[in-house]
């Protein structure tokens, strides 16, 4: 028999079962849906991961107190000093600016309005240095720095929650039990390390030190971190060596060191690898449905064949041969499955594309995750059609046509 016609014959058969047909089919869409939209969410998260990490710099540095041996307690150490930031700046020649931070939590308030959230003390390169730029306003200088000057500059959500719709420049805001004037406002960042930075308050490193944090270091003001921007990207491992080098001279130290040095390259190829792997594990995941759909498949083309003896007899009686027969079934079972996989690849793009509108996960069609996902949906059928088609095309014409 011409393939042509066994294709026309299939198309038949399976419409006049619509219903049948449609259930059969329906764990391939599920399956392929599933696929393709977890694949699509799976790559949104890792892209959105990636830009986070990049909008802070690839060419940036972190330093931290402590050798980060949490069974040690080294990370509660005050190791780094205000004056370790400013060694760094003069002398590594691989970096281009320091910013050094202190973190505290105080009560801001203005007015009846007050909330208690996170101050951060630092140097007026914080803004280039976490490309963190001011919206409105501006950022404190060095002569705030010098003059440990009461100004403040706060984040967009935190602005938004004392002073609503007005413009916070030039009003006084109370950080504890001390009266700041507001000189500027962040742009909208987002969350960085599960912490929101648009709802926290900038204030110049030495007044966090003096009037929120006090002296915590005997060697001078003692900081929560350092954040380091090398000349370009080529030389982050350079300064990240040089750093090292001169803070160990710096701590006279001859063993583990008191500090921790971080890359920002490093940290966004291990963020990779983990949006990666979890990517594999929804896909494989959802993939375990397109075996459950291929089940449904071989389930419905085995009885099938039970209900069609009487047809397949007829046609071995006249000269269908076993090849015919068996070629009839597996086109059937692939028609289902390709069916099912082309419907579910156009439901698992239009949930990529919802997903993309009401979450910041940016997903994109893969078209590996496509083809991936309707070969194996295309193949499924002819696996699971395999086992209905050649019981279908053994029978012997003259017992199938008695037991009709």
């Amino acid at each position: 028999m011409d393939i042509s016609e066994s294709v026309t014959m299939a198309v038949k058969t399976l419409s006049a079962n619509r219903l049948r047909s449609l259930l059969t089919v329906l764990g391939i869409i599920i399956g392929n849906a599933s696929v393709i939209a977890m694949v699509g969410v799976g790559q949104g998260a890792q892209k959105y991961t990636t830009e986070q990490l990049q909008s802070l710099g690839t060419n940036l540095l972190y330093v931290f107190p402590g050798s980060g041996d949490v069974r040690r307690g080294s990370q509660r150490q005050n190791t780094l000093v205000l004056a370790d930031a400013e060694a760094i700046e003069s002398q590594v020649p691989s970096v281009k600016e320091v910013a050094p931070q202190i973190s505290s939590q105080a009560l801001v308030s203005y007015g009846s309005n007050a909330k208690q959230t996170s101050v951060i003390g630092t140097l007026p390169a914080f803004v280039s240095v976490r490309n963190f730029p001011v919206e409105s306003g501006r950022f404190f200088t060095a002569p705030d720095v010098e003059r440990n000057s009461r100004v403040v500059v706060l984040g967009s959500q935190l602005a938004a929650e004392l002073f609503g719709t007005r413009s916070p420049i030039g009003e006084s805001v109370r950080l504890n039990n001390g009266s700041f004037q507001v000189i500027g406002v962040m742009i909208e960042k987002g969350a960085s390390a599960g912490n929101s930075q648009d709802e926290s308050a900038f204030v110049p490193i030495t007044t966090a030190s003096s009037l929120l944090v006090g002296r915590t270091s005997p060697y001078g003001i003692a900081v929560n971190s350092i954040a380091v921007t090398a000349i370009n990207e080529e030389n982050v491992d350079i300064a990240e060596y040089q750093v090292t080098n001169l803070l160990r001279l710096r701590h006279k130290i001859s063993g583990e060191d008191d500090f921790t040095v971080r890359n920002q390259a490093d940290a966004l190829a291990a963020a990779n690898n983990v949006t990666g792997a979890l990517t594999l594990l929804l896909g494989s995941t959802a993939g375990i449905s397109l075996f459950v759909g291929g089940i449904g498949i071989m389930n419905i083309m085995l009885a099938s064949v039970t209900e069609r003896t009487a047809e397949i007899g007829l046609r071995k009686a006249l000269g269908a041969t076993r090849f015919d027969i068996l070629q009839q079934f597996l086109i059937e079972a692939m028609i289902l499955s390709l069916v099912g996989g082309a419907i579910g690849t156009l439901l698992g793009a239009g949930s990529i594309v919802v997903i993309g509108i009401y979450t910041p996960l940016k997903g994109g069609l893969s078209l590996g995750a496509i083809a991936l996902a309707v070969g194996v949906s295309g193949g499924i059928g002819l696996f699971f059609g395999v086992i209905p088609a050649r019981q279908a095309a053994r029978l012997d014409p003259i017992v199938a046509l008695r037991s009709s």
